[in-house]
């Protein structure tokens, strides 16, 4: 069975989905959230594809993907990317994009006062999903505190994500 006959099939098997807005699941991820439009399950595992709110002060420390491919189209708000090889934060709004290919390391943060929004595209998605569900378990079980740094480093290392220690 060839590669593009593998993608063929998961693509007959999926089905149409449709989400109106606010419509999907939610995982809490380390204060952003995370509002799944489709799940891996629903496309064969090829993709998953969340709306992510991000309030200000809250992002994603230097960290890289070992099985996926990322990618944020801002939707709303400005980020603050941190992307391997260049040598400044690059600081994007409504309209900017980032692809982020497994290997490359990264990390975004909302650095202004007001929300932001992004649509992110796992590729596959079904990894990422487990682990932002640990992560929603994580902080579900710390109650009003963030869980333990160990516990989160341990939950992504777990799902091939290298979290970057601390400056």
């Amino acid at each position: 069975m060839t590669a593009l006959t593998t993608t063929a099939e998961a693509t007959q098997q999926m089905s149409p989905v449709v989400r109106a807005p606010g419509e999907g699941s939610r995982h809490d991820v380390l204060g952003a959230t995370h509002l799944y439009k489709v799940l891996a399950a629903e496309t064969g595992g090829s993709l998953s594809v969340f709306e992510e709110t991000i309030p200000p002060g809250i992002g994603a420390p230097p960290h890289t993907h070992s099985r996926e491919d990322e990618a944020f189209y801002i939707v709303a708000g400005e980020m603050t990317f941190e992307i391997e090889g260049r040598s400044r934060p690059l600081r994007l709004g409504a309209g900017g994009f980032v692809l982020a290919p497994r290997g490359s390391r990264h990390a975004f943060r909302n650095e202004s006062a007001a929300e932001a929004k992004m649509l992110v595209l796992a590729l596959p998605g079904a990894g990422l999903e487990r682990m932002f569900g640990a992560f929603d378990a994580a902080v579900r079980k710390a109650g009003a505190g963030m869980p333990p740094v160990e516990e989160i480093v341990a939950i992504a290392a777990r799902s091939g994500v290298t979290v970057d220690p601390p400056a």
